[in-house]
């Protein structure tokens, strides 16, 4: 195997997968899983791998060194993508220091209940010298996870991010200036959106927070997809922007339909926005990934929900994206609902509660339509996405907009 150098003696040696197309219910086309090696006085492994790829690790160091020789094991972060080659690794190389960060420590006993492990646990902004070199560690908890923490090589000015930083993306180059950059954008837009989301208040934190350190930074190594050797800030910048909720000014009409009546609406609406000179894009959920919608939900401005009444509920994919959605919260955003129904018609109401629970600024009431909208009605649809042109556009001029409903 090809040896891959970050830096003089720091070296890549975790793991690609190709074969991976869900992690959490989010569409993905394989991952990486990414380790690193550290030569010096004490030689140390930052973070191993998914269980299965644990030869590929091995095969990797081996490549550099005999993986006896490791001093020292750091876990950034104990989910199983990077832990569940840890076990036998500790086995294997029988290293001086296991070194974690306090809420580490409690997730490694709970999750492979092995008190024996020669734990080091380390307190924000502690330093640890391997010889020529230093680390030193930030405690980010809640990105994702509350042991999560970054490792900085100071020497180097590499930051080792856990997953933060990241992409769910398999390929054969490890490096950002290797990659097709809409494609590296896109992907790395998609994992903050489906992962971090929730936690975009914490992540402006640690953005303040590593301003305020004045790290710094050459290069980001994070535990998925690739380094940032040549441009770390374009993506420092772009975290900037998500983590603000940061609208780009599109709006996205997402809808489900049972006999294509609810399908009418959505279209009639979407000719009401670009009448108001909005730009839109029309979701169907019925070809649509819930991941790949929550995408395009990061960077826009409006969201309008449109679902068929089945059974006095939403469509089954309407419920499954609002359940997901609701999870990962969004905000910064104006939003309405719309739908047809037979004889009883719930869905706009609970659309409605939704974006209200997830404090999207409700411009309109929401409309419903009894079976097969009429040509009056579908003029409803359109004045209705005129109306969140017109709300989506103060938003974005910076008015106060206050809920309707």
């Amino acid at each position: 195997m090809k040896t891959i150098e970050l830096a003089e003696n720091v070296y890549w040696v975790g793991a690609v997968d190709w074969i991976t197309r869900d992690f959490h219910g989010y569409s993905i086309n394989g991952t990486t899983y990414n380790a690193y090696l550290i030569i010096d006085e004490k030689i140390t492994l930052i973070d191993t791998v998914k269980k299965p790829y644990k030869s590929e690790l091995m095969h990797r160091i081996h490549n550099i060194i005999d993986p006896k020789k490791i001093d020292y094991l750091v876990v950034n972060h104990v989910e199983m993508d990077h832990s569940g080659a840890l076990p036998e690794m500790i086995e294997a190389i029988n290293p001086e220091k296991v070194i974690c960060s306090k809420m580490g420590h409690k997730a490694l006993l709970q999750h492979f209940h092995r008190p024996d492990w020669p734990y080091h646990v380390v307190t924000p902004g502690e330093e640890l010298s391997l010889g020529k070199r230093t680390l030193n560690f930030l405690e980010t908890r809640m990105l994702h996870w509350p042991d999560s923490m970054f490792t900085y090589l100071k020497e180097d000015q590499i930051l080792f991010t856990s997953d933060a930083f990241g992409e769910h993306l398999a390929t054969s180059e490890r490096f950002d200036d290797e990659v097709n950059q809409d494609v590296l954008m896109h992907e790395a837009a998609k994992y903050y959106a489906n992962i971090l989301t929730l936690y975009s208040p914490l992540v402006k934190k640690l953005l303040a927070q590593v301003q305020e350190m004045q790290l710094p930074i050459k290069m980001l190594a994070p535990d998925h997809g690739v380094i940032w050797r040549s441009n770390p800030g374009k993506i420092i910048e772009a975290y900037s922007r998500w983590c603000v909720h940061q609208g780009n000014g599109k709006a996205l009409v997402i809808y489900d339909t049972m006999w294509d009546s609810t399908k009418m609406m959505a279209k009639a609406i979407a000719e009401g926005l670009h009448e108001q000179g909005v730009e839109y894009k029309l979701l169907d959920l019925q070809v649509n990934h819930r991941s790949d919608v929550m995408t395009d939900v990061l960077e826009s401005s409006a969201i309008v929900l449109g679902s068929s009444t089945l059974n006095n509920g939403m469509l089954p994919r309407m419920a499954d994206f609002l359940m997901y959605m609701r999870g990962l919260r969004p905000t910064n955003k104006v939003g309405a609902s719309f739908g047809s129904y037979g004889w009883s018609g719930e869905a706009v109401k609970m659309m409605n509660e939704v974006l209200k629970d997830m404090n999207i600024i409700l411009c309109h009431k929401g409309l419903k339509v009894q079976y097969v909208p009429e040509h009056a009605q579908l003029g409803e649809c359109v004045e209705l996405g005129r109306t969140v042109g017109k709300a989506m556009q103060a938003l974005l001029a910076g008015e106060k907009i206050e809920s309707v409903v």
